[in-house]
């Protein structure tokens, strides 16, 4: 699998893909490779988006601008299976690379583009990132506090990761159907089709002009009780309450007043969602008068949902990714650092380290028959990095 890729959506789907046993080459421009290399240093100096997205790849730097950059990347495409990219739109069209050109000499390549909008329409040549997409998907205008003001966007890249895992899955399907035809596929995921499929409650919800979810912060905007309270030791703890059923054993065995449950304010959750600010304060009242530990354990006797508010270095730290041991050591150019294993079926030994820029130039290069010598010639023309 060959990737011209960059930030994250296009280099999460080639990760998923290599740890399930692919072989994939990054190529990167000689001058600083992908930028997402330099957005912060925190991970051992490190970027910390770099780190999570691009282990278990290759690296190889070529100046696609040049001819010679352009032929090796051609000897490569001769050989692989997938092309995956994210370029810049149009980027790739303007090096002779779009799906038609490349379906014409290699017949049985799965080409998959990844891009904010898609090809084609009125968006189709404009730039984006992950704000920038959630912003146009609505995401924003359903994520945040109530005020207006209160917009506020995800804590990570959701369109990016969105896009990439639907890349990923779609790579794998059309891998799948060359199996059977012998034929490469031409793949187009947009990020902001993507996210706008997670938008399917709050779409729905609004149908026709019917008013969309509010902002309710960490609350859940049609469901409730569903978020987080506040416990009398300081502390908070999140609930997540979905039907009826859960709704009586809420009232007698949490808060103790299983009068509530028949209340007519409360029946149903379109009634405990429209009062809730009224009930909302019943609950406080009866948490502000416990410790966490108190209140998780009425919660689970009950058998309502909860969670903690955990912050980074407790996720890190958090007992059950330990207990099912979910995490590996890779190396990277800063020394060894942890990685968690991808979700589902894990392929432990596809796991590898993170690669410096153009870390793998020399063998890369020594697979296609190329010499030192030409290689040293390749290094000081500027085609591939020192």
């Amino acid at each position: 699998m060959i990737s011209l890729e960059q930030a994250i959506a296009a280099p999460l789907c080639t990760r998923q893909l290599a740890e399930q046993g692919a072989r994939v080459i990054k190529v990167e421009r000689p001058d600083g490779g992908d930028f997402a290399r330099s957005y912060d240093d925190r991970a051992n100096g490190l970027s910390s988006h770099f780190v999570w997205a691009n282990r278990s790849k290759e690296s190889l730097t070529l100046n696609l601008k040049a001819a010679e950059g352009q032929g090796i990347l051609h000897q490569l495409l001769a050989e692989a299976d997938v092309l995956v990219q994210n370029l810049a739109p149009g980027a790739t069209a303007r090096m002779g690379l779009s799906f038609d050109e490349l379906h014409e000499q290699y017949p049985q390549l799965i080409v998959c583009d990844v891009s904010g909008y898609g090809e084609g329409g009125s968006h189709g040549g404009k730039k984006a990132y992950d704000l920038l997409i959630q912003s146009e998907s609505g995401f924003l205008s359903v994520t945040g506090a109530p005020d207006a003001d209160g917009m506020a966007k995800a804590g990570c890249s959701v369109a990016d990761i969105a896009a990439g895992m639907y890349a990923s899955n779609s790579v794998l399907s059309a891998l799948l159907l060359r199996a059977r035809t012998g034929e490469g596929s031409h793949i187009d995921v947009s990020m902001l089709e993507s996210l706008v499929e997670w938008m399917g409650y709050p779409m729905y919800y609004s149908y026709k002009g019917a008013p969309q979810p509010a902002r309710t912060g960490a609350s859940h905007s049609t469901i409730y009780p569903y978020g987080p309270f506040p416990v009398g030791d300081g502390t908070t703890v999140m609930l997540g309450l979905q039907n009826d059923r859960e709704w009586q054993g809420f009232c007698e065995l949490v808060l103790e007043r299983p009068e509530l449950a028949r209340d007519e304010l409360y029946l149903d959750n379109p009634r405990r969602s429209a009062n809730r600010d009224q009930l909302g304060a019943l609950i406080r009242e009866v948490f502000s008068g416990m410790t966490l530990d108190e209140v998780v354990l009425r919660l689970d006797s009950a058998g309502i949902a909860n969670a903690s508010v955990n912050n980074m270095a407790q996720v890190w730290n958090h007992p059950q990714l330990a207990a099912r041991d979910r995490w590996l050591e890779v190396a990277t150019p800063a020394g060894p650092l942890p990685v968690l294993k991808s979700p589902g079926l894990c392929f432990p030994d596809a796991v590898s380290a993170v690669p410096a820029l153009g870390e793998h130039n020399a063998g890369i290069l020594e697979e296609l028959g190329i010499g030192q010598d030409r290689i040293r010639q390749l290094q000081h023309s500027g085609v591939i990095g020192h």
